[in-house]
């Protein structure tokens, strides 16, 4: 979408959403999901060299193979620059946020001590649950020691004859998917 204001100027907006924000008087620099209000408030680069290179320059030059070579080989270069330095700034902007997250949960903690008898009293659970199916296994173990030829060949038989049927049905699926199109 394109508004073109009296003065010639020409706004270029990527969806609806941007327009009719736009058309509502909506300062950008005080919505939080436009990139203005991100670079406005730190949340991004604003002000790197390597942004400069992807600005749009019309001006003709007569082709040359070489420049041609050397210029991609720049973008890509430039490019990889910019994520760099991108990774690094979100580092830096992030480097304290495990600190706040530690204290507040500390908080929490110290405010509801209820909370983590509640997460004990589920840990203790599952390490009997796992104690119990540990001592199970032991007790299976050497009962089915002796029967475990028998149940491997009936277990590789009903496998492969619950394979059969599921083939079966998929083709009965199919067939009658089949005959509902024609209809």
């Amino acid at each position: 979408m394109m508004f073109v204001r009296n003065d010639a100027k020409e706004f270029r907006f990527c969806r609806s959403k941007c327009h009719k924000a736009f058309k509502q008087r909506r300062n950008p620099r005080k919505l939080r999901w436009t990139k203005a209000f991100r670079k406005a408030a730190g949340k991004e680069l604003a002000v790197d060299s390597t942004l400069t290179f992807s600005a749009r320059r019309n001006v003709p030059v007569r082709y040359n193979r070489d420049l041609v070579k050397t210029t991609l080989m720049a973008m890509a270069r430039v490019e990889e620059i910019r994520r760099k330095r991108e990774r690094a700034f979100y580092k830096n902007r992030m480097k304290g946020n495990k600190e706040k997250q530690f204290e507040l949960d500390k908080k929490l903690v110290e405010s509801n001590p209820e909370l983590l008898r509640m997460r004990e009293v589920e840990i203790a659970k599952q390490l009997a649950k796992a104690e119990a199916k540990a001592a199970r296994m032991e007790q299976d173990g050497d009962e089915e020691d002796e029967e475990m030829s028998d149940d491997e060949e009936m277990d590789i038989e009903s496998e492969s004859e619950s394979e059969a049927e599921q083939k079966k049905e998929k083709i009965l699926l199919k067939n009658k998917r089949r005959a509902k199109r024609v209809l």
